[in-house]
């Protein structure tokens, strides 16, 4: 019987069915290879004709610097994006190149641009720690990012990277690249490139930089904001370690020379940098723009800044604030002027890293009796003697019964007692025999910018001010009446020394009757001498008044020597009550601390 062939004719139909469905796939397969291979090199290469013209490498968008300028010609602070001379990599010395190299690129003088080795060894840390902590760009690749592209982290712009970092190896020396990079990475402070950071920093070139200097500026380039000596010495210090261990592994220095490193000095022998002054530096700035308007040249901007007294006032007013803690008074504001308005020193406050609201020239504050000069230089301007009699009795005015600080009525006194005692109920009736409507066209001509209501209360400083105003109004007193419009800006120049602005000073004009203010100023004297400021008495001439705001909320002294006008407030940003804070306590003795070494 024969056998049949049927299942095995089937199973060659079948067999010949799934070759031919696995050739289609596998051309299927190829077909999608290819395609996603097209693709890949169309998306390659437009990433390769969107790429920056490469012409444009030196020219960067970026806001011009202006470095403000104490009148020692120390620097203050700069502001925007500082660049300086070029600087070429084989002008350093070889320990500042050995830094970088050892920390950012290892490999630099081998690879062609991408590092194999660096990039697989960065992802195998950042997998095994399942965040980025490690990464691999070599210095080419910086170079191509910090010219040409942007910061964003995307794969078009890792592949544009790449590319360029080719096209760099090319066209460019290593020393070139190296080069390029040390000039244009972005250090901290607004500072791009390492001569740059080295002024800022340093306050020397770059060409003079110590090997613990060379160490600061590699470790730098992780984190500039967080590295710098300027946000932190002792950070910088611990990261520059690192790099100066990183130097040893690489075989650049021995242990013993990194020993002597870490012992090395930082800056010059001699400070050459104003320590604070921050608050000044950006109310400068921002008068600048007023003075020579918008530019494009970076700038320098010579100021009225004496950097012993300003760094002085703000180390006086952190420890007395210090000191007084426990009576609830957490800030305070410091102005010191020149006779014709020049601004010697400007706190505005006690921690610039913590508050950059500037309580100098922002904040707005209750004078209290600092305010009583204006009332008595009225009364002054208009008739009255320093020995003249007021009544010092109750007043009732619709309900309103204020009180002197002792709680007595002290009766018939002169203006000089009321005025060195402070009392309120005196200088209540004083201010309406001779109408506050006049008070308060002196206190405008003097210089108070802030309004003032027209009540009865007016005559205590219940209004608020300005404590850069209160300064102002009483140097017009301290110069025998002549007008002072406040400045802190001498001369505005370019890089090359090109002057934009040089100040001329202001035709002196007589705003108050000159015998007026010498009588006020004599009984100002006796309120250090012997009235409510006596904690403000200097052995030579010095003439305040004292301010304390209801329920003690604003304490004040504002005075002057023959050289210096002050005003010194304390208080709290919140404006809750302190603890028995009285003008005549905690800010009359801060005003003397601060002016009892300045009459020389």
């Amino acid at each position: 019987m024969a056998k049949s062939t049927k299942p095995k004719k089937t199973q060659q139909k079948r067999t010949k069915k799934e070759s031919k469905q696995r050739l289609k796939r596998k051309w299927l397969i190829i077909k999608i290879i290819s395609l996603l291979v097209i693709t890949l090199g169309l998306w390659v290469l437009w990433c390769a004709l969107t790429l920056p013209d490469m012409n444009k490498a030196v020219e960067r968008t970026r806001q011009p610097s202006t470095v403000i300028i104490a009148e020692n010609g120390n620097d203050i602070h700069s502001f925007g994006s500082v660049y300086s001379e070029v600087v070429r990599a084989d002008e350093l010395p070889p320990y500042v190149t050995d830094a970088i190299i050892s920390t950012e690129d290892r490999r630099f003088y081998q690879h062609f641009g991408f590092d194999i080795i660096s990039f697989t060894r960065a992802m195998l840390v950042n997998l095994w720690h399942g965040s980025y902590v490690q990464g691999g760009s070599t210095i080419t690749q910086q170079v191509a990012k910090n010219l040409f592209l942007t910061p964003n982290k995307t794969i078009k712009r890792k592949v544009q990277e790449l590319l360029l970092a080719f096209w760099l190896e090319y066209k460019f020396t290593k020393e070139q690249i190296l080069s390029l990079y040390l000039n244009r990475v972005y250090l901290g402070s607004g500072t791009y490139g390492i001569e740059a950071a080295s002024q800022k920093y340093f306050q020397k070139s770059s060409r003079d930089i110590n090997m613990l200097e060379a160490a600061i500026i590699a470790g730098m380039l992780k984190a500039p904001s967080r590295y710098n000596p300027i946000a932190s010495e002792e950070r910088a210090r611990e990261r520059a370690a690192v790099v100066l261990n990183n130097m040893v592994e690489n075989d650049k220095i021995t242990d013993e020379q990194r020993n002597n490193a870490l012992k090395m000095r930082i800056g010059p022998e001699k400070d050459y940098k104003v320590q604070g002054g921050r608050h000044f530096a950006d109310w400068v700035y921002n008068e600048v723009n007023d003075y020579i308007g918008e530019r494009e040249e970076d700038i320098y901007v010579a100021t009225t800044l004496d950097q012993d007294l300003q760094q002085k006032a703000e180390k006086i007013l952190e420890n007395s604030l210090k000191a007084a803690a426990n009576r609830n008074v957490t800030q305070g504001a410091i102005v010191v002027l020149a006779k014709d308005g020049a601004i010697k020193a400007l706190v505005g406050g006690v921690n610039y890293n913590k508050s950059q609201f500037n309580r100098a020239v922002q904040a707005l504050r209750q004078p209290g009796s600092a305010f009583k000069p204006f009332v008595y230089l009225t009364a002054l301007e208009n008739g009255f003697e320093p020995d003249d009699e007021v009544n010092d009795t109750p007043i009732n005015i619709q309900g309103w019964k204020p009180e002197n600080d002792d709680k007595q009525y002290h009766g018939v006194v002169t203006l000089r007692q009321a005025l060195a005692k402070s009392y309120n109920l005196a200088t209540i009736n004083l201010a309406n025999a001779v109408g506050r409507g006049k008070i308060i066209k002196l206190a405008r001509k003097m210089g108070i910018t802030t309004p003032i209501e027209n009540t009865p209360s007016m005559a205590l400083g219940t209004f608020e001010v300005k404590v850069l105003d209160m300064a102002v109004a009483y140097a017009s007193i301290a110069n025998g009446g002549y007008a002072v419009w406040p400045y802190g800006i001498q001369e505005i120049f370019t890089r090359d020394g090109f002057q934009l602005y040089m100040r001329t000073p202001d035709e002196p004009e007589q705003i108050l009757d000159s015998g007026a203010v010498d009588r006020l100023t004599d009984m100002m004297s006796d309120v250090i001498n012997f009235g409510t400021g006596k904690n403000a008495r200097l052995p030579f001439f010095a003439a305040g008044k004292t301010g304390t705001s209801q329920d003690y909320r604003d304490a004040w002294f504002v005075g002057f020597t023959d050289k210096y006008i002050a005003a010194v407030w304390v208080g709290n940003d919140d404006n809750s009550p302190m603890k028995g804070v009285v003008g005549g306590g905690l800010p009359a003795r801060i005003w003397k601390q601060l002016m009892q070494d300045t009459n020389s």
